[in-house]
């Protein structure tokens, strides 16, 4: 995929949630900088108060924490054509208590921190857009969340593969077991008997 339909990509987005004359648009552009991350390398760790920003142009992301027993869980997965970052730490400045690694190669276009001040301040709807974009994740985090406090595995694991038909076959089982909750064997059980 070319760096110009990256770029569109992210125009697209964006224009979903405002306004943007051209001379916006190519501003935009100049502050992003494209950066292809590996499987399995950290976006941004725990501890680390994040820098950055990414629109994730391909591939897949995944926040995950460390329990107090020291267990890895996946809270949820970030794919193509959505940003990425611990908002309230990035907001803050105070260090993030999630990791935010890649489950495939992602290509991902990244505004610094730096950048992403220069456009709040110089692009007037700017924060309104990353407002909007903003909720619309928090709305969609949470509709994702709510009903799996209250289902069986079976019906978590049927409608992760209906909410999200494209991911299921692109990340790896222990992953999607840890995030609908259940031990690996549990998640093939639920399979195999589907």
């Amino acid at each position: 995929m070319t760096i110009f339909v990256a770029m569109d990509n992210l125009i697209n987005y964006l224009l979903q949630f405002g306004q943007l004359n051209q001379q916006q648009i190519d501003l935009v552009k100049r502050k992003v900088e494209v950066v292809d991350l590996k499987k399995d390398d950290y976006f941004s760790e725990a501890g680390k108060i994040p820098k950055q920003v990414a629109f994730i142009n391909k591939g897949i992301l995944r926040v995950c924490y460390y329990n107090s027993k020291g267990d890895e869980i996946t809270k949820y997965f970030v794919d193509e054509n959505n940003f990425a970052v611990d908002i309230n730490s990035f907001n803050q400045k105070i260090p993030s208590s999630e990791y935010v690694q890649a489950v495939t190669d992602c290509t991902l276009l990244i505004f610094s921190a730096e950048a992403f001040k220069e456009l709040s301040t110089t692009i007037i709807v700017w924060d309104s857009m990353i407002s909007k974009i903003t909720e619309k994740a928090l709305i969609e985090k949470l509709n994702k969340l709510s009903p799996m406090l209250t289902e069986d595995a079976s019906t978590r694991y049927l409608n992760f593969l209906e909410k999200f038909p494209t991911l299921a076959n692109r990340i790896p089982l222990s992953y999607l077991a840890s995030y609908l909750g259940i031990t690996q064997s549990s998640l093939s059980r639920i399979r195999r008997n589907i």
